[in-house]
């Protein structure tokens, strides 16, 4: 069976989540990829990397996260759509709401294929994802079934498509400015991934490679308060405040 997690320090524990390698599965990453080795965890940093995955951190810190990972993504390597779909069928757990991919991508058209099809078998069930293998969406367009939500991520090789197919998209940002600027409200538990059609703002997370912007950015968010999803050190400001944005 593949292996799903409840909850994280962002999201609810009433959310089922499937994770993959980060960067490993990511064939539409470039301003965020880089990848753990499965082994060692260390990170390597992509040719065009402008900011770190936050997942791929994570791997390198929880050799834990790492396994589980690599494991689900044995069991789905050189299956068949039709193998694949039985495969995510038989392992889904009850919950309602499913996060396909805190970590990784939808890498080949039948993987993706698959997931849509196993969301028309569960109707009753409400599938969402972030993704950057935006021609997997393409070569679907007016196939997505209305429980399955998703959500172009801006900063990879296809961002193109965003804007000629008019997709929802999430953009992450180094600041709030940014996210005024730009007209985005930012998210903070993942509601406007599976609840709204409006695109959306991440606030930057995650460990940063020292002396870049990404990390000078963080930096000063933290000045403000912000010291990503789940930190103890959230309690300094209302990270809800940083949702109020207007658009």
């Amino acid at each position: 069976m593949l292996k799903f997690t409840f909850g994280n320090s962002k999201l609810s524990s009433e959310i089922a989540i499937l994770s993959l390698p980060a960067g490993w599965t990511c064939p539409g990453a470039e301003k965020c990829l880089c990848r753990s080795n499965r082994l060692t965890g260390k990170v390597t940093d992509g040719p065009k990397q402008e900011f770190r995955c936050y997942a791929a951190s994570e791997e390198a810190l929880f050799p834990n996260a790492r396994k589980l990972r690599w494991n689900n993504l044995n069991q789905l390597k050189g299956k068949t759509r039709e193998q694949i779909i039985d495969l995510i069928n038989f392992s889904l757990p009850v919950h309602r709401l499913i996060r396909i991919h805190s970590s990784g991508d939808f890498f080949s058209q039948d993987y993706f294929d698959a997931w849509l099809e196993v969301a028309r078998q569960n109707p009753k069930k409400l599938f969402y994802a972030y993704t950057k293998s935006l021609v997997f969406w393409q070569n679907r367009i007016g196939q997505i079934p209305k429980n399955f939500k998703l959500n172009a991520s801006f900063g990879g090789k296809f961002d193109n498509l965003i804007e000629k197919l008019k997709l929802k998209y999430v953009k992450v940002v180094f600041s709030l400015e940014e996210a005024n600027q730009n007209k985005l409200k930012i998210d903070h538990d993942d509601k406007l991934a599976y609840s709204s059609g409006k695109s959306f703002a991440l606030l930057l997370h995650g460990m940063q490679k020292a002396k870049t912007l990404s990390s000078k950015s963080l930096f000063n968010l933290r000045k403000l308060g912000w010291y990503g999803y789940g930190s103890k050190f959230k309690s300094l400001t209302n990270i809800k405040n940083f949702t109020n944005i207007t658009t």
